[in-house]
């Protein structure tokens, strides 16, 4: 299934990059600088909005196809002085603390494991101030209709899409972590499922 997954994700979402998500990773990781580090990196959708004010960009990615996809993309990457890719999963990070200027997660902390594990390790790799820059998809809370329907399908759509949660509601799970919300948007992701579209966006800071 991970085969599967690798092999036509940036083509399932080609259509909602265009309609707006693309946008959306610029705004979020184009004015990150210093030492980045990237966890679940996927294909690497990302890659074309870090800029040379990163000095040091870091990627986790466990998957050995969604690697297989990335490495080429990175053999490409102008803009950041240092690019390494790691095998690692976003609960149990490589790195030692107060390491990273800042930590990104886009549409990662739905499929993970362990969210609290993970943005917990986020937290310790994050300097003091540091910024965890984030956009996930999340539970439609707001709409109580497509809220049980999530409900409903989240089990099988879990066995299909890669451990993806349909449910989980990321935001709280940022703040319960201990990070300060610095900003956050909360909109509809334009060209998505409907099961899939609410989502929040922003920065939060590591104390």
């Amino acid at each position: 299934m991970s085969w599967f997954m690798a092999t036509f994700y940036d083509r399932s979402f080609a259509k909602t990059e265009e309609a707006g998500l693309r946008e959306w990773r610029r705004a979020l990781i184009e004015p990150l600088a210093g030492q980045v580090l990237e966890i679940g990196t996927g294909t690497g959708l990302n890659l074309p909005h870090y800029t040379a004010a990163v000095d040091r960009l870091v990627l986790t990615e466990p998957d050995q196809h969604m690697r297989s996809k990335l490495e080429p993309k990175i053999a490409d990457l102008t803009g950041p002085d240092t690019v390494e890719l790691v095998d690692a999963g976003a609960g149990d990070l490589p790195f030692e603390d107060d390491t990273f200027d800042a930590v990104v997660s886009t549409l990662v902390l739905c499929s993970v494991p362990d969210p609290a594990a993970a943005l917990a390790e986020a937290r310790r790799v994050l300097k003091p101030g540091g910024r965890l820059a984030y956009l996930e998809h999340v539970a439609a809370i707001e709409k109580p209709n497509r809220h049980k329907w999530q409900r409903r399908i989240e089990p099988v759509w879990k066995r299909v899409a890669g451990n993806c949660h349909l449910t989980r509601q990321t935001d709280q799970s940022i703040v319960a972590a201990g990070f300060e919300l610095e900003e956050e948007r909360r909109e509809s992701i334009r060209k998505m499922p409907p099961f899939v579209r609410i989502s929040v966006r922003g920065t939060a800071i590591s104390p």
